[in-house]
């Protein structure tokens, strides 16, 4: 009787035990639910292996949930950090915040990878989202071109580090808008101080564009600004020089028009000058 007895009290109390376990695990459950400071989806991801991670991020990606992806691939990167995948997430990752607008996140993201895997196989791909982050960046001409110059030395070593990439042909048309941008500055600047008859200032300007940049859409008109200017100080000589040029590349430009009709306002006619500095720059130009 005793032993019968003994046997109902321990059944009793391993049946309470479940019954137990089971009401905590419930409360558990309903706590991280209620609670807006646990992440249940969150906590699951952490038990994904690399692969799962970095295919859901990509799924993401291709649907158009930029976020989502993004959550993926650093939630990779921070889980998995020294794995091959998270190697891969960083760059895709990089590509996500450049696709987002948020160009100084993907120039960070690029940094980082190229400091830590320059050799790899999308080392070209990474050095090409920082070139394009910065070429958006860049703002009109009447604004700054730190941009500008950031984007043509990204995409400048796509060319030289990366020769036989599938990315060099983009590059090369960025770092003509780039430069086209940076010489369009210059000008912008020496139209100010030809308006103001600050005509040193001015050829200053020009001649950079000349010298810096003479395969940009800017050359035409700063040759022409360089005949007004001269023309207007006295320097016969280099006005019509600038003028001889200008025909010689663009003769059937209206710069060259109106800079022609300008000197035989004075007499004069366009006339190349060996010894001057446009005619040596002059050899250069786009349209030589």
């Amino acid at each position: 009787m005793v032993l019968a007895v003994s046997l109902d009290m321990r059944k009793s109390v391993r049946v309470a035990a479940v019954v137990v376990a089971a009401v905590v695990g419930s409360s558990l459950i309903t706590a991280c639910q209620n609670d807006p400071d646990i992440d249940i989806t969150k906590l699951a991801a952490e038990t994904d292996p690399p692969e799962v991670l970095y295919n859901q991020g990509l799924a993401n990606l291709n649907a158009g949930k930029t976020t989502e992806a993004a959550r993926k691939f650093e939630a990779l990167d921070r889980q998995h950090p020294f794995s091959e995948y998270a190697r891969k997430a960083l760059v895709m990752n990089a590509f996500v915040a450049y696709r987002n607008g948020q160009y100084q996140d993907a120039i960070n993201a690029t940094s980082r990878y190229l400091n830590l895997y320059p050799q790899s196989d999308d080392a070209a791909y990474a050095q090409y989202i920082q070139g394009l982050a910065y070429t958006k960046q860049i703002p009109s001409v009447t604004q700054d071109q730190k941009a500008a110059s950031k984007a043509i030395e990204a995409m400048q070593t796509v060319i030289d580090k990366y020769p036989d990439s599938d990315y060099v042909e983009d590059a090369q048309a960025k770092i003509r808008f780039a430069r086209d941008q940076l010489a369009g500055k210059e000008m912008q600047v020496g139209r100010y101080y030809l308006e103001r008859k600050e005509y040193l200032a001015a050829v200053s300007r020009f001649r950079t564009v000349v010298e810096q940049y003479p395969n940009t859409n800017q050359v035409e008109e700063a040759l022409a600004r360089l005949v007004e200017a001269y023309y207007a100080m006295g320097v016969t000589a280099e006005a019509q020089t600038a003028a001889a040029v200008l025909g010689h590349n663009y003769p059937d430009s209206q710069w060259y028009a109106d800079s022609y009709k300008l000197l035989q306002s004075g007499g004069l006619e366009p006339r190349e000058s060996g010894t001057s500095w446009i005619a040596r720059a002059g050899k250069r130009l786009i349209g030589a």
